[in-house]
């Protein structure tokens, strides 16, 4: 698997060194960084710019593109012990998607779980995510109803973002808890609404239609951590 990009390239240099296999780099380096990357124990080669192009699909590679290892995903079981996990339901767009898994990794969320959708993108996910989707558990179940039924058999309370919920600032948030957020368009399934326990939404000071789900999902998750 291909990933590239110097934020998402460097952050597995820096943390999962041992997920990189081989590092293609087609910018100029500095002696200093140049003997650091030598010294790991991956392979590094330089590449051409036009190579460069073709690896990442005339993605924006800064000179940056690693061949690494799988993302290794979890599955419902491993929740056992998790407080505060995350399920994503049909969000799909890859930009969100990772911005969310981002926010989720660095406030603390035990897990996310990507529903809704029959697959993903695993490398343009690591990439969105600046690479923080290696630290963390990531589930890919595609039936919502069948996570949903999961959680509440775990004994975890569900959350749903909503336009009208009741305002998070509001809401007391205790004990195991799951927050589902839904389609960018279409928000949270008419079906799944109904197997909530709570509804919630982020009240606006000044009327406007809504925010990016990323941008809600990360205020969500702020509160209810």
């Amino acid at each position: 698997m291909i990933i590239y990009g110097k934020q998402p390239v460097y952050y597995l240099i820096d943390k999962h060194p041992q997920k990189i296999k081989t590092l293609f780099v087609s910018k100029e380096l500095d002696k200093k960084e140049y003997s650091r990357l030598m010294r790991m124990d991956f392979e590094l080669k330089r590449i051409p710019a036009e190579a460069a192009q073709v690896m990442s699909k005339t993605g924006n590679h800064q000179g940056f593109l690693a061949e690494v290892e799988e993302l290794e995903l979890y599955e419902l079981k491993d929740l056992h012990r998790a407080k505060f996990v995350l399920v994503l339901a049909g969000i799909t767009d890859v930009g969100n998607m990772g911005a969310i898994i981002r926010s989720a990794y660095a406030l603390g969320v035990d897990a996310v779980i990507i529903s809704g959708i029959k697959q993903f993108s695993a490398d343009n996910i690591i990439r969105s995510s600046a690479g923080a989707a290696y630290d963390m558990a990531l589930i890919h179940v595609p039936n919502l109803y069948d996570v949903m039924n999961e959680l509440k058999l775990g004994g975890f309370t569900l959350y749903g973002a909503v336009s009208n919920g009741d305002d998070i600032r509001e809401t007391q948030c205790e004990g195991k808890r799951a927050l589902i957020m839904g389609n960018e368009a279409e928000g949270i399934p008419t079906r799944a609404l109904a197997k909530l326990d709570k509804k919630v939404s982020i009240k606006m000071e000044n009327e406007f239609d809504s925010l990016n789900v990323s941008v809600a999902a990360a205020i969500l998750m702020d509160r209810m951590r």
